[in-house]
């Protein structure tokens, strides 16, 4: 896992300093959507000629490592 998470950059001049795939200005995030929408990771390639497999791995990787969290709080209502 620790060489596809080599693939994601984060350089303030590019994205904004988003996580992005290979300094190639596509950030993970919109990876993540795109698979979430249903696309399959040969319809994501097909799409963007200059991704790689790895690539799409790496994003889900990395969304894998952000979810790995300790606790969670709930997001309720405070009272005002």
């Amino acid at each position: 896992m620790a060489d596809l998470l080599d693939r994601i950059t984060m350089d303030p001049a590019i994205a904004h300093g988003k996580p992005v795939i290979r300094g190639l200005r596509y950030p993970v995030e919109l990876l993540l959507e795109l698979l979430s929408s249903g696309m399959t990771i040969d319809e994501i390639l097909a799409d963007y000629a200059d991704l790689e497999r790895d690539d799409v791995l790496a994003a889900l990787s990395f969304a894998a490592r952000l979810a790995q969290v300790k606790r969670m709080e709930p997001i309720g209502h405070s009272a005002m």
